[in-house]
């Protein structure tokens, strides 16, 4: 059995607005990659993230991006003593009628296993932290990471 999950959230703040504080390093680094992150999101590139609770950068591959609808990426996966590989992340971006915009953030590709299972539902709470912090961010001008992990 392969883990996969989904979490989404309605950001009260127009499609554009809300997409592009995912696809910009700066504002990505005010309310998420507390270490910063560089580089755009944009289709084929391959950008840095860095959290102060994980210390050191991850590289992030973008596979393809769809301005205001979709980001597709991957990034490599917890740990669980086999060879190395990635998951694939799917955040998307939808326009509700109220002018808010609802995120949705999917990602799959555990192995199967304790290890996989462990980073799934570890991610599944740092995606859910993400939504929780750009709501913050772009809605009130609020960093809810900053100091919360040192």
């Amino acid at each position: 059995m392969a883990y996969d999950f989904r979490v989404s959230g309605r950001i009260a703040k127009p499609v554009h607005e809300v997409f592009e504080a995912v696809a910009d390093p700066k504002q990505l680094s005010g309310y998420f990659t507390t270490g910063g992150a560089k580089g755009r999101l944009e289709t084929g590139a391959t950008v840095s993230w860095d959290f102060a609770d994980f210390p050191g950068a991850f590289p992030v591959k973008v596979e393809r991006v769809e301005k205001d609808k979709e980001i597709v990426l991957h990034w490599q996966a917890a740990d669980d003593g086999g060879p190395a590989y990635d998951t694939t992340v799917t955040m998307s971006f939808s326009g509700l009628d109220d002018g808010r915009t609802l995120v949705t953030i999917a990602e799959k590709g555990w192995r199967d296993g304790d290890a996989g299972l462990k980073a799934a539902l570890g991610n599944c709470e740092g995606w859910t932290g993400m939504l929780c912090a750009l709501k913050a961010y772009i809605e009130h001008g609020i960093n809810l990471r900053e100091g919360f992990y040192k």
